[in-house]
């Protein structure tokens, strides 16, 4: 686990290589297709090293849950563990993980009607004002969704209607998941310095902007399900970082060292949620991978026997 641009790929490729390990990608980017250079997501190189999981699972004008998530990436696990293999889950999705290793709250599945009523009504009014109706139905819920989340909003108002139980209790219960079928080393990977990572996030960007990410946006924006959808900002693929400020910076919002600069900055915004997490989650031994590799791989090694 670990923030974004902290080289938990290179690592996970070369335990892999090692271990006789296959990659289970825990990362909500990385399931769409279409999302390449800007989500990083392994290329054909890659790819040959180690097989790879939970990669080009849904299209870009589709949702995809962290349910649905936890259940093909266990399906996934199952499968690496039954062939003698090591799964190394590699990510930085903290929902993906949470759901994944610890089960989720048990709550009703997506309704595609009630969803479709709930983006209609803010289409019309807005997702501000949809967030102020939460914050009468669930308090709770709407203090810790910003008032432009869409796909909280929407989540949270859908469980409402459809049971008349506010997320926010949902949430409270216990998971009715079963265990997960393996021990886990869980492992946070980050520089030491945040100056380090912030450096790594711009090279990273830039490498992605000279890669042509604007050109694969474009392609994006090109699809036939993209140009009909009438909000395709707040869809969950073209939200993910980089994208969005793309898809903006190409609607004629600012220059193109304005849309640089946002993309930067909102890469290292992710990176702080992912530190918060991390934090908030505990249990995870941190690690600087440039300066500690030798205990890295020593834990590793321990681990596996």
């Amino acid at each position: 686990m670990g923030p974004t641009a902290s080289g938990k790929t290179a690592l996970a490729l070369d335990w892999a290589e090692r271990f006789g390990g296959e990659i289970v990608s825990v990362d909500s980017a990385l399931v769409y297709r279409g999302l390449e250079i800007g989500a990083a997501k392994p290329d054909a190189g890659e790819r040959a090293r180690a097989p790879h999981h939970m990669l080009d699972l849904r299209d870009p004008w589709q949702t995809y849950s962290a349910a649905e998530f936890a259940h093909d990436a266990r399906a996934a696990v199952e499968d690496i563990l039954h062939r003698g293999r090591v799964p190394i889950l590699t990510g930085g999705t903290g929902l993906y993980f949470a759901a994944l290793l610890d089960g989720l709250s048990p709550m009703p599945e997506a309704d595609a009607d009630t969803r479709a009523a709930i983006a209609a009504e803010a289409a019309a009014l807005g997702w501000p004002a949809l967030h102020a109706c939460l914050a009468t139905l669930d308090p709770d819920a709407a203090a810790r969704i910003k008032s432009g989340d869409a796909q909280r909003i929407q989540r949270a108002l859908e469980v409402h209607r459809l049971t008349g139980i506010p997320i926010s209790e949902w949430q409270k219960r216990p998971s009715e998941s079963p265990p997960f079928p393996a021990q886990v080393l869980a492992l946070a990977i980050a520089p030491t310095e945040r100056a380090t990572l912030h450096a790594r996030i711009a090279t990273r960007f830039d490498a992605m902007l000279a890669a042509g990410f604007l050109d694969e946006v474009r392609a994006l924006r090109a699809l036939p399900q993209l140009q009909a959808h009438p909000a395709p900002l707040e869809l969950p693929a073209i939200r993910a970082v980089g994208y969005r400020q793309a898809w903006e910076f190409l609607d004629g919002q600012g220059s193109a060292e304005d849309f640089r600069e946002r993309g930067i900055a909102a890469t290292r915004q992710l990176a702080k949620r992912q530190f918060t997490w991390l934090r908030g989650r505990g249990g995870a031994r941190w690690f600087d991978p440039a300066t500690q590799r030798h205990a890295l791989d020593a834990e590793v090694g321990a681990f596996l026997g």
